[in-house]
């Protein structure tokens, strides 16, 4: 079955991840090893159907494990989404030989994955967020690098914060995940956190304890404001106005997105991308590769985009209770 696959292609599709490089260096070099073609698809989908293929050598994947962003650079793709584009893309793959095709991304680019599968074209999936909103899977590359980077970021706002005697909102990425937010709000001890799983839009919840923390002597509120929720700048406003205590919004903004990879995210990202050359070399296809229990492991496409992921009730608790707004 492995001599049916003879070129494999890797691309990376939708919003970029720290992690990208060390996925796409592993899948080139671990398919080069088992002796298969390998090519690069530039700017994901869009780059399939514009014919950006190159083909890669080990060297061209060289010194690329620390580097953030990826290599191949990554677009959206709205032609993807129609089945004209689906068809072009498939045959675009066949015209140049990709027996196999590695699809670095999120659930967008798992969709077109799937498409492609349809039609005949091998595919294997590989998560790529820093959003770990992909149900399957208790890890995806980039989160990681993302949420200590956010982390970092809000320990500096919080020494001005506190020389200031503010009241910071500091807004974090996750699209409408409140992964990102929770950890963070976890790490950073922050005084709320704001997730679009749980908010509940009671921002007199929210003035009540400022004001009370206050009363009690703290000389900084730490609000960790996931992007689903966001509009932080007129939460500030309407802070200030009701506390008359000086309210600062942070957007922390792309900033999440890049800088070189943490250790996790090169070693899981690289075990993943090996996995997903195996797969394609042991026949399978339309599957995405995934980490559960400590070990890595593939589910079927169809089944991976249908299941749906709920923050954890346990790990909520807990922020909540480590929080300065907790009483007995």
């Amino acid at each position: 079955m492995a001599n049916e696959i003879k070129t494999i292609g890797v691309l990376t599709s939708g919003g970029d991840a720290p992690g990208m490089n060390a996925a796409i260096r592993a899948v080139v070099r671990r398919g080069l090893i088992k002796g298969v073609k390998m090519k690069g698809i530039r700017k994901g989908y869009d780059g399939l159907l514009n014919e950006e293929i190159i083909d890669m050598s080990a060297r061209d994947v060289s010194d690329t494990i620390a580097r953030g962003g990826t290599i191949l650079y990554t677009a959206r793709c709205a032609e993807m989404r129609t089945e004209e584009g689906q068809r072009r893309a498939a045959e675009v793959c066949r015209k140049h030989g990709i027996d196999g095709l590695v699809v670095i991304g999120g659930d967008g680019s798992f969709a077109g994955a799937q498409k492609l599968a349809n039609l005949g074209i091998n595919t294997v999936g590989i998560p790529g967020t820093i959003d770990l909103d992909i149900a399957c899977t208790e890890y995806t590359i980039g989160f990681d690098t993302a949420v200590n980077t956010a982390m970092d970021a809000i320990d500096k706002v919080r020494d001005t914060s506190t020389s200031h005697e503010r009241c910071s909102i500091i807004e974090v990425m996750g699209r409408n995940a409140g992964y990102i937010a929770l950890w963070c709000g976890i790490a950073n001890g922050a005084e709320d956190i704001l997730l679009p799983e749980k908010y509940d839009y009671d921002e007199q919840k929210i003035i009540n304890n400022i004001i009370e923390n206050r009363k009690r002597g703290k000389k900084h509120h730490i609000i960790i404001n996931a992007e689903g929720i966001g509009h932080s700048s007129s939460m500030a406003k309407r802070i200030e106005a009701a506390t008359g205590i000086e309210t600062r919004a942070t957007i922390l903004g792309h900033m999440q997105r890049g800088g070189s990879p943490t250790c996790k995210d090169r070693v899981y990202a690289s075990i993943m991308g090996a996995y997903a050359v195996d797969l394609l070399l042991e026949g399978k296809t339309k599957r995405v590769v995934g980490y559960k229990n400590g070990e890595y492991v593939d589910f079927d496409i169809n089944e991976a985009l249908a299941m749906h992921k709920d923050i954890s009730e346990y790990q909520y608790e807990v922020a909540k209770s480590l929080s300065a707004n907790y009483k007995k």
